[in-house]
């Protein structure tokens, strides 16, 4: 059980977060071995600035009292390029996303905690307050962000109950012949009740074939408790795609920067075209 007491330096018992969100969590530890380079999978660029930065300045407009960054692989070369705001976790070895959060038990905050991928360089402000308030009004205990793909090979689906809470994410391998024919799936990020959610990762443990823990095992954990798990699906998938090959990385590039391009005036865009 985990049990969270703040106190501040001067002893004093430190007051509840005045945000909605007590704690994201941005998950930054994976090697990335498709994108076959050392330099650590987040801090590959996209539009001239590392993936990992774009996804937290778009986290940094939820205004959580907390922020704090899963590290692993070429943490070193990380941590310096983090603002100094971030809270860092290191997680030793890649077991699970799960294992990740884990990771970050100690710095994790009572409250809504947001978890969200390191490697989703397009994601908005925007989008993630829109999942944080569908969150607030569902009055559900916790919340997943779904997208439909027209190819959902490889994801978890997102089986929903008649009134639209979701009843179970099955990954793509346990899938039924109907389950199959599913379009919305997992996104990977997720607005998870703390402690509970900690509470329920330690207790599922890494005794399975993959020895690893994920986070899909909290939906699983709240479920089994007769808790309401609502999902949030995002009218633009490609905002929470993840980059995880050089081919991902130059698409998130071109999609990026065409949306620059969009929202440039008028007289800005026919002079660069000059």
């Amino acid at each position: 059980m985990f049990v969270f007491i703040e106190v501040d330096i001067l002893g004093s018992r430190r007051q509840p977060p005045s945000s909605y969100i007590a704690t994201v969590v941005v998950l930054a530890a994976g090697q990335g071995k498709r994108m076959r380079s050392e330099l650590p999978k987040v801090l590959h660029e996209v539009c001239g600035k590392p993936m990992l930065l774009h996804v937290l300045g778009a986290a940094d407009e939820i205004a959580a009292a907390r922020m704090v960054v899963v590290l692993g692989h070429g943490h070193a070369q990380v941590e310096p390029l983090l603002p100094p705001e971030c809270l860092v976790a290191l997680q030793e070895q890649q077991l699970g996303t799960g294992h990740a959060v884990l990771s970050a038990a100690g710095q994790i905050l009572p409250g809504p905690l947001l978890v969200l991928a390191g490697d989703t360089p397009l994601i908005t402000g925007e989008l993630l307050r829109g999942f944080v308030d569908h969150h607030r009004r569902s009055g559900a205990v916790a919340t997943v962000l779904t997208m439909d793909l027209p190819d959902p090979t490889g994801y978890g689906r997102v089986v929903r109950n008649g009134s639209g809470d979701l009843v179970k994410i099955v990954e793509h391998r346990d899938t039924t012949s109907a389950e199959r024919e599913i379009s919305e799936v997992n996104s990977g990020m997720y607005v998870l009740p703390a402690p509970l959610a900690l509470d329920i990762l330690t207790e599922v443990g890494s005794d399975n074939d993959q020895g690893e823990i994920y986070l899909t095992d909290v939906i699983a954990g709240l479920r089994r408790r007769g808790e309401r798990v609502a999902a949030c699906k995002t009218e633009d998938a490609s905002l929470v795609l993840g980059v995880n090959s050089r081919e991902e990385l130059a698409l998130a590039e071109e999609t990026m920067a065409k949306c620059r391009r969009a929202q440039e005036p008028a007289g800005e865009q026919t002079h660069s075209g000059s």
